[in-house]
């Protein structure tokens, strides 16, 4: 595509020895596959269809799959071709919020060659460091381990996100449960829509990690098989912590529109214990501010002609107000209802200080 940075191609080759290097002539990769017993060439960047297509060629991957690497929108999946297998997942970046691109694994009998979407950072760095210091086995493994490894570090990336989640929605709760705002259901709605999407990725990925796991093709031995349950548990494992984390966000709605509701009351109360209060005194003021006479009438108010009238009025107001809140406190409608918290014994052992 136009305006696309030129990828960046580099290559591990590894067995007894080991040899990193930036390719900037496609070519050299032969001098890779012929030295080393497993060749890992990386394309950090997919915008480029010469590059592609010169490797696809040199590898002889095919066109399809080729395809599906420019193609970015791609789900989940694992196709075993003649000569190689293709995985392609998505992968987060690594950034603050859940942002992800499709990453291209091909493997066969000596050969791994992947291809990112976008170029940049990643989450294969543990990969590199493992085959840089040659620790663990994955240097005297073959091509079908190496795909297991950034398998298994691209599902293990997601493991942060949730635990971020996880941890921000326990505060959630908190603040919910002082004093909701808006911007608490924002970001509950933001992280639920992360959660569905990091959901409809990992089932996709569970199917493709379980097809390398029970398909017979010749390129994974059985050894990483092994290893390819370790991957289809974790799967698992993500789709219930998101579903789990998912029931949260759901309780966490209902406690927001609970304590705004709730909230609400408490506004509707004091107005209506101050209208209340204002009831009778305006029925008092009401009736001192009618024209009466007392000169035609005994009965027609003497209270206007007398010297403590005014005094007696504002008394006669204040023993209403007092007399209110008396019979509203006596009745319990001031202040809210206090939870007091709960001891911090571990779940199932009992209290000491209540017996059961």
């Amino acid at each position: 595509m136009p305006g696309q940075a030129p990828p960046v191609v580099q290559a591990f080759g590894f067995g007894p020895d080991f040899e990193e290097r930036v390719i900037t002539d496609l070519d050299d990769i032969d001098h890779f596959v012929s030295k080393y017993a497993v060749t890992w060439i990386n394309v950090d960047g997919s915008g480029d269809a010469t590059t592609i297509t010169r490797i696809g060629q040199r590898f002889e991957l095919h066109p399809l799959a080729l395809e599906d690497v420019v193609n970015a929108y791609q789900r989940a999946k694992m196709e075993d071709y003649q000569d190689h297998v293709f995985v392609t997942a998505r992968m987060p970046l690594p950034c603050p919020r859940l942002e992800t691109e499709q990453i291209s694994i091909f493997f066969g009998r000596n050969f791994v060659v992947t291809f990112q979407e976008q170029p940049g950072g990643d989450v294969l760095d543990p990969v590199r460091e493992r085959i840089r210091s040659a620790r663990g086995r994955i240097r005297q493994a073959g091509p079908d381990y190496l795909a297991y490894a950034l398998v298994d570090s691209v599902i293990d990336s997601y493991f942060p996100f949730l635990e971020k989640h996880g941890d921000e929605l326990d505060q959630l709760e908190h603040e919910l449960l002082t004093r909701p705002k808006v911007a608490h259901m924002v970001r509950i709605h933001e992280i639920k829509r992360d959660l569905v999407f990091m959901r409809r990725i990992m089932w996709n990925l569970r199917e493709a990690v379980g097809l390398l796991m029970r398909d017979t093709t010749q390129f994974v031995t059985p050894e990483t098989r092994l290893h390819l349950r370790d991957c289809y548990d974790h799967t698992v494992q993500i789709l219930d912590l998101s579903d789990n984390n998912r029931e949260l966000c759901t309780s966490l709605l209902e406690i927001y529109r609970t304590g705004m509701s709730a909230r609400t009351n408490e506004i509707m109360k004091v107005l209506t214990i101050i209208s209340t209060i204002f009831i009778p005194l305006t029925f008092i003021v009401g009736v001192y501010g009618m024209n009466f006479d007392p000169d035609t009438s005994p009965y027609n108010m003497p209270e206007l002609r007398w010297y403590w009238g005014y005094p007696f009025a504002l008394l006669l107001m204040g023993l209403v107000v007092v007399g209110q809140l008396l019979v509203f406190a006596r009745r319990g409608w001031f202040g809210s209802a206090e939870v007091e918290p709960r001891s911090s014994t571990r779940e199932g052992s009992p209290d000491p200080d209540h017996p059961r």
